[in-house]
């Protein structure tokens, strides 16, 4: 395993790339294994580094062909410097899967304090943006131009009326964007 810095520069040859934020759990961890699985190379990110490497040491030695970069997606720098180390290790991006997100809590909306809003709308609006808007920057520019951005919308994140209202905005701001 090996986790950001570690890893030597390599370019992968002939290969196609993922970048799966929300790589520790839930889809994120099951695309990033079903994708290695496949054959990608994959760049796992997530704010813990504990959960990534938990991830991957479900690959079953796969791991050669991947790379762990703790992110937050809501934090501009550290989104730059994911999909820095990712070009840097791997030399492209073919698929960006969009899949860090948090809910709010299981209370009426009413009493859902700007904290809280702003916490989810961070996370799942601007993280999203976030993310697309550095893929697009080098999946236009490598050679072959193109890739694929996929957004992960899910209403399962709280059970109550409120998480509606988040994934609504992020559903009418994010489809999934196909430039190949």
């Amino acid at each position: 395993m090996q986790a950001s810095g570690d890893r030597k520069q390599m370019k992968w040859n002939n290969e196609k790339v993922a970048v799966i934020t929300g790589a520790g759990s839930g889809i994120g961890r099951a695309s990033t294994l079903a994708l290695l699985r496949a054959g990608y190379a994959v760049s796992l990110a997530g704010r813990h580094l504990e959960t990534l490497e938990e991830t991957l040491s479900m690959e079953g030695g796969m791991g050669s062909r991947a790379v762990l970069i703790e992110t937050d997606v809501r934090d501009y720098s550290s989104v730059k410097e994911l999909f820095s180390k990712t070009y840097a290790t791997f030399g492209r991006i073919d698929i960006l899967f969009n899949n860090a997100g948090v809910g709010a809590p299981s209370i009426p909306f009413s009493d859902l304090s700007l904290e809280q809003w702003t916490t989810v709308i961070e996370t799942n609006l601007t993280g999203a943006f976030l993310c697309a808007q550095e893929a697009f920057k080098i999946m236009m520019a490598q050679n072959p131009m193109g890739g694929r951005i996929i957004n992960n919308i899910c209403l399962c994140s709280t059970p109550k009326f409120s998480s509606l209202y988040f994934d609504e905005a992020r559903n009418h701001w994010f489809d999934e964007i196909d430039f190949t």
